[in-house]
């Protein structure tokens, strides 16, 4: 139980700590594996795992969060985009590989059992799986880092995801040189924590 808990509070969105070193296709699996076992709505699975090793779709891809890098930090007043300019976003061309998970409405419909009222509940069993990867690679040594500066066209494009399927995330992985104590977010003045004290309400909004 213990380990378990290590593994959740160890767990970082890693940038800059990828050696490029190998993944052992048995450990990649073993981790496809754990987020494939995660919950989903109406057992839907609506998820798939898009495998990219190849440098030149990882370069493309890293050009276009360059570019998207540019328009965020054009939006921030001076200060806050000289901290944002400390902040590594990514970590495409470093990592070992990266792994791009998609969100499939279709999958099980017309009638995925208890989504009819909640049309996102899809889109949260997705993030499910995400989390279940994440914690599988923190396990097994290895690091993972959530790429969001991107936009959904541009993915689908580059590569060939069908129309109606949403890639949610683009998750570098690979081993890494180790895991930082503090969120990089945190080390470098973007923003603190919250306390869990300040979130927990008890029988109601008000109630605390």
């Amino acid at each position: 139980m213990t380990e378990f808990y290590e593994v959740i509070f160890d767990r970082r969105d890693v940038r800059g700590e990828f050696t490029g070193e190998a993944v052992p296709e048995q450990i990649l699996m073993r981790i496809l594996e754990a987020a494939h076992a995660a919950p989903s709505v109406g057992l839907s699975q609506p998820w798939d795992f898009i495998v990219i090793r190849d440098q030149g779709v990882r370069d493309a891809f890293a050009g276009h969060v360059e570019e998207e890098r540019a328009v965020f930090a054009a939006s921030l007043d001076a200060e806050r985009a000289a901290t944002f300019a400390t902040i590594k976003v990514d970590g495409v061309r470093e990592s070992t590989l990266s792994v791009v998970v998609t969100y499939d409405p279709l999958r099980g419909a017309p009638a995925v059992l208890g989504r009819h009222s909640i049309a996102d509940t899809g889109l949260y069993s997705v993030c499910l799986a995400i989390q279940n990867l994440w914690l599988a690679a923190t396990a097994e040594g290895m690091g993972v880092g959530w790429v969001s500066f991107y936009r959904e066209e541009f993915v689908t494009g580059l590569l060939g995801v069908p129309e109606g399927v949403r890639p949610v995330a683009w998750l570098c992985l690979g081993p890494v040189s180790h895991l930082k104590t503090v969120p990089d977010l945190e080390r470098k003045g973007w923003r603190k924590r919250v306390p869990l004290s300040d979130l927990v309400h008890r029988d109601g909004w008000k109630g605390r």
